[in-house]
């Protein structure tokens, strides 16, 4: 009726933690005081060793009916988040992904929930945005990463990750997509944001927020390799991973398992593509050299598209 305020939407917050003590207390206030939705919170402690356990139950004595917390031995970020995937509930509208340690503005999820709904319905959606990324104290560094330049398409999510994964929303049908379809193998995942971005993609809509809604912490534990560099540093920081053996063959992995985890759902058109882009990187020097000029993959930034190139050339992608 007329008059009568609606129930604010319901969000399930997916929180993983580990070793989280210095900082869990004020990430669990700001998502308390999130403004027009009703939060509830579902937590996964990773094996910690320190008091984060403890704070989590302190706030659920707090918030008995928001918070629940679930307790595991150490599996790593990836496999805590699938578990918190897989055991969210299922009568939510929406589902945010958190870290232990940031700070998220009072509006996060009601602005986040607002941009999804002027979407298409009855489809996967997703949202992610930029963040102000600060120092271990809250003081500003910069807005980090920049807004992407072209579409975000499922071609970008198969080589690039764009979606910062405590930025994230997604409505219940992209939680859906992703439990009917989880991943056969989680280690050929690189991350779970990027495996949803990689879902989403495919099968609904992705819409990117340029104003930051989270503060996002930089510490001794977490610093984000690269992101507060010049783009020198950047690029000596990649050849010497490259040089070094590390991430070879991770993105072309990844594809590998969400190609065989969808299969035939995937549009025809993408799955011939990205059967090919598999072939061709398997395949000669001189078949790698042809196709790269060409692909229709692609990163957001020239450079990062140079180094698309040049590793899948190498044959190391």
């Amino acid at each position: 009726m007329e008059g009568i305020p609606l129930d604010p939407v319901k969000i399930q917050v997916l929180l993983s933690t580990y070793n989280g003590e210095n900082y869990i207390e004020e990430q669990l206030q700001s998502l308390i005081s999130q403004q027009d939705v009703h939060v509830q919170i579902l937590a996964r402690d990773d094996g910690s060793s320190d008091s984060t356990v403890h704070k989590l139950e302190a706030f659920k004595k707090l918030y008995p009916n928001q918070i629940e917390i679930l307790k595991g031995k150490n599996q790593g970020v990836i496999r805590s988040f699938f578990e918190l995937i897989e055991k969210s509930r299922p009568e939510i509208s929406y589902y945010a992904f958190c870290d232990q340690d940031d700070v998220w503005k009072p509006d996060k999820l009601a602005k986040a929930i607002k941009r999804l709904q002027e979407c298409k319905n009855d489809q996967p959606l997703m949202y992610s945005s930029t963040t102000q990324m600060v120092d271990e104290h809250l003081n500003p560094i910069k807005v980090w990463p920049e807004p992407p330049r072209k579409p975000l398409s499922v071609y970008n999510a198969s080589i690039e990750n764009v979606c910062v994964g405590c930025t994230v929303v997604v409505n219940k049908e992209t939680l859906e997509l992703v439990k009917r379809n989880m991943p056969r193998n989680i280690n050929n995942v690189i991350m779970h944001d990027w495996w949803i971005y990689l879902c989403v993609s495919s099968f609904g809509e992705v819409v990117f927020d340029p104003e930051p809604s989270i503060l996002y912490r930089q510490h001794q534990s977490n610093v984000l390799g690269g992101a507060s560099d010049g783009w020198l540093s950047k690029w000596r920081k990649r050849l010497n991973r490259f040089v070094n053996g590390k991430n070879h063959f991770i993105l072309s992995k990844q594809a590998h398992e969400f190609l065989s985890t969808f299969g035939k759902k995937l549009d025809p058109a993408y799955y011939k593509d990205l059967s090919e882009f598999l072939n061709k990187h398997n395949g000669g020097a001189l078949r790698r050299v042809r196709y790269v000029i060409n692909t229709p993959f692609y990163r957001q930034s020239f450079l990062d598209d140079l180094i698309y190139r040049i590793v899948f050339i190498a044959r190391k992608l």
